[in-house]
């Protein structure tokens, strides 16, 4: 698992390189549609309006879905971009399995991923005023937060194997993910507090706006919660994704496009 781990960050880092106009523009993009909505709010409010600690609520709630949509994006339009260029077959032929290949390349990628997403946090920290704290037991939340990531990344996988042209689900469920992450999930109360720890994430982002944006302490007994939320869409995911491989090769539409 080591040698396919190093080879899939020096595939990432190449492609990084050779590549920076994408990356540099995708900077651009994500900052600039936070700060127009940022712009509209200010206007809408009045000048006078002071936002608190909901902006930096709204703003790790932002960074969070850009965060995860990185994730999602790299498996999902992964798997059409190796269909379209006819090499998914080899990757379904390594030794390794493709769901081991797949991991591991959003493993590589998510190093790279996660230095973006710093940059772009400190980028809107500077445009809108925002004060976000960054404690060391954020840690935790955050891995249980990727871990469901990846969870929803095999399960639009899965769907991009059997169905191969996903882009106007992916664009249908970022909308989706935009509500459940920037919305206040952790301030909901009665059967909606307990729904929130059943749907991917939200125990995970109310904790980390929790540390981040209001500077209260870790709720361990939710970070139970959290990790268990994770590890089970990552399972249910992987789990989505071998039913997937399976039917797509019984069919022989693996290679398909």
């Amino acid at each position: 698992m080591l040698p396919l781990l190093i080879a899939e960050l020096k595939r990432t880092w190449i492609q990084f390189i050779r590549y920076p106009a994408e990356v540099i523009a995708g900077l651009v993009i994500i900052t600039s549609v936070f700060y127009g909505l940022f712009l509209s709010a200010q206007y809408m409010t009045g000048p006078g309006f002071n936002f608190g600690d909901r902006l930096d609520a709204v703003v790790v709630g932002y960074v969070l879905w850009t965060l995860v949509l990185y994730i999602i994006n790299d498996i999902a339009i992964g798997l059409q971009s190796e269909a379209q260029t006819g090499t998914l077959e080899q990757v379904f032929l390594s030794p390794f399995g493709a769901p081991r290949v797949f991991l591991a390349r959003a493993v590589a990628s998510l190093a790279l991923r996660l230095t973006l997403i710093v940059g772009i946090v400190l980028i809107l920290m500077g445009i809108t005023g925002s004060r976000l704290s960054f404690p060391l037991t954020l840690i935790f939340p955050l891995f249980s937060l990727v871990m469901a990531g990846y969870g929803l990344a095999f399960i639009m996988g899965a769907c991009a194997l059997v169905f191969k042209r996903v882009q106007q689900v992916l664009g249908v469920f970022q909308f989706v993910l935009l509500f459940l992450l920037a919305a206040p999930v952790e301030e909901w109360e009665g059967t909606m507090a307990w729904l929130r720890y059943l749907l991917p994430m939200l125990p995970s982002t109310g904790l980390l706006r929790d540390l981040m944006a209001r500077n209260v302490g870790l709720d361990w007994a939710t970070l139970g919660l959290a990790m268990v939320n994770g590890f089970g869409y990552l399972g249910l995911g992987l789990l989505l994704f071998r039913w997937a491989e399976n039917t797509a090769k019984r069919r022989g539409t693996l290679g398909g496009y």
